[in-house]
């Protein structure tokens, strides 16, 4: 596509974003709700079934997991709402109907702040309502026929629906990031994208009237957040294309295919009218009052929005910070916030552990590089020590790399920090005349550098004090080298 054609068209985007509560249970029968390693057609009742004179009951843990994602989006849930039906015919479904909500949900409103780049800009939401999920259909490669799966027709879900303002592929990406970390530090969903706990629907729409929206088609079913912007950055081409080649563009559901990496064609799309929705006359009206809501704000953790004002007071920037916020969840929760919390008083510690974090252990983690056997009581000692003989010019930033990897690679819990380091060579040596000595040799064998540093050559310097940590093995204290240096050249 050229870049040109391509600035004349201005995209707009929506999502639909469906979460997975982590309630025990289904929405509406006693049947677990976790089907990650259940086989198929287990997890099933005749409420899941559509069995005739099947009653539903509603999960009271969906209501407050609805109002805790309700704080999380910036809005209060509404007091009053109410369960529809939605009809349609699809082999997943075995009522003939899916219990949502359709005039009256339990969120109406709500934001979600985003960066791109520097930029900020605040994503609208329209509305959130709950719902049932429906099963799997899967479709064997080469085979005539499908299969259905119905151990997820049920499950809790959270429908969070975005208003069109998002314009670029990179916003979107942005959006589903933000809203993953929401529902996550919200306590509402696992939101395992692998597991299908949270999925996107990009609805997109190419125009060049700026006062008017195209055509959109929706891509179904996405996972990751790299898949959403692939998509998103595909069918925005894709329409562009038809659309100079004076074709046009249907109103359809599309899905993503992730090896050719473009949307084919699933159906037509069907409008609201469609689908016959009607009240639920088996499930009596939502009603939140004012206790419900109070004592759940509460409860609510520490959110993300929080989190970015407490770290750049530590001046971390906007990378260091996503580093953080998303491997607290990936790699469990008390692992590195609430440490860098707890030293809030003592800023420059808390930024050191902060980077040690995300320089030396969260890298390791990644790699799977950690011993198992490590807990966040004996971290938080190590981490104490550490911070400690470094605060005492022991301890180098390479040589407190080099130990630290060593000790949670090894699992290694030595009773004396201090001495463990110096049996292994890594303890600073700020003992003048032997530094004195190395310093003596290194002038020596480089009387050109020391001639550049007399004629006050900055850089000079910084080449001697490197020769002096070469010839110490890195036990030398650079700092203290450097003065020596200096002192040794006037």
């Amino acid at each position: 596509m050229i870049t040109e054609t391509k600035r004349q068209y201005t995209a707009t985007i929506g999502i639909e974003c469906h979460v997975q509560l982590k309630t025990t249970t289904k929405l509406f029968s006693a049947v677990s709700n976790d089907d990650r390693n259940a086989e198929p057609n287990t997890l099933i009742s005749h409420i899941c079934l559509g069995m005739p004179g099947a009653l539903p009951v509603l999960n009271k843990e969906a209501i407050n997991l609805a109002i805790k994602a309700s704080l999380a989006l910036g809005v209060k849930p509404q007091k009053f709402s109410k369960f529809d039906r939605k009809h349609y015919f699809y082999p997943d479904l075995p009522k003939g109907y899916q219990i949502t909500q359709y005039d009256q949900p339990v969120i109406v409103g709500g934001f979600v702040d985003i960066h791109v780049g520097d930029e900020p800009k605040r994503i609208n939401l329209t509305r959130a309502h709950l719902e049932e999920d429906a099963g799997k259909s899967t479709h064997p490669a080469g085979a005539d026929f499908s299969l259905v799966d119905l151990n997820r027709a049920g499950t809790p879900l959270l429908e969070i629906v975005s208003e069109p303002e998002m314009h670029t592929a990179e916003e979107a990406k942005a959006y589903v990031r933000e809203l993953y970390l929401l529902m996550r530090y919200a306590g509402v969903s696992e939101a395992d994208l692998f597991h299908g706990n949270m999925r996107f629907d990009v609805n997109v729409s190419v125009s060049k009237n700026l006062k008017r929206m195209g055509t959109r088609t929706e891509t179904k079913n996405l996972n990751s957040f790299r898949s959403v912007a692939d998509a998103v950055e595909y069918e925005i081409e894709r329409q562009i294309e038809v659309l100079e080649k004076s074709g046009s563009i249907t109103q359809e559901t599309r899905g993503w295919d992730e090896s050719k990496q473009k949307t084919v064609l699933q159906r037509t799309k069907e409008d609201a009218h469609d689908y016959r929705y009607f009240p639920e006359p088996d499930i009596p009206p939502i009603e939140i009052d004012d206790k419900m809501v109070e004592k759940t704000e509460k409860a609510m953790p520490v959110m993300p929005a929080e989190w970015r004002q407490r770290l750049a007071k530590l001046g971390l920037d906007a990378r260091q910070t996503d580093s953080l916020l998303l491997s607290e969840l990936d790699d469990g929760s008390g692992t590195y916030l609430p440490l860098i919390e707890k030293n809030m008083n003592n800023p420059e510690k808390a930024k050191t552990l902060a980077n040690w974090f995300i320089n030396s252990e969260i890298p390791l983690r990644r790699e799977s590089e950690i011993d198992k056997n490590i807990d966040n009581k004996w971290r938080e000692k190590l981490y104490q020590e550490l911070h400690e003989l470094v605060s005492a010019n022991k301890l180098s930033s390479t040589s407190v790399k080099s130990l630290l990897t060593e000790l949670l690679k090894t699992g290694q819990k030595p009773d004396s920090l201090e001495k463990y380091a110096s049996e292994k060579g890594y303890i600073q040596v700020s003992d003048i005349g032997e530094i004195e000595k190395i310093i003596k040799q290194v002038l020596s064998e480089n009387p050109e550098a020391a001639n550049d540093v007399k004629k006050g050559e900055s850089k000079a310097i910084g080449f001697l004090v490197g020769q002096v940590m070469k010839a110490s093995r890195g036990q030398a204290n650079p700092q203290l080298a450097q003065e020596l240096i200096k002192k040794k050249l006037q």
